[in-house]
């Protein structure tokens, strides 16, 4: 996935090309993202072709775009995009309903930055995208990090505790689920968010540790979200991790603003589900 982003991003009023074959879906996500961020421009596209014009006219901050379009598929524009040197760093994030298998599958692409599943609403996309052109100054929620390396451990710590989030760092996946056992006795969780390394010191890899808090912990992924951290490109492992309950993957060498922005994402879309269920 890229993880460069548009000069224009800071201190411009965003401008996020919708590009969707539904006239109500492109007013919808509009509407919501006027709502969230009410200094945007939001400008929609019906087609690829309709879409390849107005790129022509101008650089976009944020493009969102649907799998299925009219005339073309949404992953061909996406690549024309890439190619269009105005265009060439804007994120770029494939939105639709169908993106769980396509996910699995690995077969969205190099030229998608991320990806949104609709059934998480509209409400959470314009989160989402806001989270990408305006992120926040700071957050809070506790994240269980593990990672056996000092240096990365350290790097990544900084970054997480200078957006305001508490972190609790383990080397081990054995580290963490000891942590998770103690909470559950507690009666408690042990943390709002995991992050965690792949290829760990231990028995347990970081595979193993959220095959067990899917599984023998029964938490969701909305009860607690896992991020995996992996610079294994192989889609097949890839498509492993998310098929054993990855929320999402952060692909090394690790770059800040995309992690801070998939992080912060999880951890919002996490308490909406929760209070969601509260309610209910």
């Amino acid at each position: 996935m890229s993880t460069s982003f548009s000069s224009r991003v800071i201190g411009t009023a965003p401008r996020v090309l919708v590009v969707d074959g539904s006239k109500v879906v492109r007013q919808l996500i509009a509407r919501v993202l006027k709502a969230e961020l009410p200094e945007s421009e939001v400008v929609g596209a019906g087609s690829g072709a309709e879409a390849k014009e107005l790129l022509e006219g101008g650089a976009f901050d944020f493009i969102t775009i649907a799998l299925r379009l009219p005339d073309i598929d949404g992953l061909e524009l996406a690549r024309h995009v890439r190619e269009s040197a105005a265009q060439a760093y804007v994120p770029i994030v494939v939105v639709s309903g169908d993106v769980d298998g396509r996910l699995h599958s690995r077969t969205l692409g190099e030229h998608v930055t991320d990806y949104f599943d609709k059934s998480l609403g509209f409400q959470a996309l314009a989160e989402f995208i806001r989270g990408y052109v305006r992120p926040a100054d700071s957050a809070e929620g506790e994240v269980l990090y593990v990672e056996d390396s000092r240096v990365v451990a350290l790097a990544t710590r900084r970054i997480l505790e200078k957006h305001g989030l508490t972190v609790r760092h383990v080397i081990s996946a054995e580290d963490a689920l000891a942590l998770l056992d103690t909470a559950r006795e507690q009666g408690k969780v042990g943390a709002d968010i995991v992050l965690t390394d792949v290829s760990l010191k231990g028995e347990l890899t970081g595979g193993d540790l959220l095959e067990r808090i899917r599984r023998e912990y029964g938490y969701g992924k909305g009860r607690l979200p896992v991020l995996v951290m992996t610079g294994d490109e192989n889609p097949v492992n890839q498509a492993a991790l998310l098929r054993t309950g990855a929320n999402d993957l952060v692909e090394k060498p690790i770059e800040e603003k995309l992690l801070i922005t998939k992080l912060l994402f999880q951890l919002r879309v996490s308490q909406h589900l929760r209070e969601h269920d509260e309610a209910a």
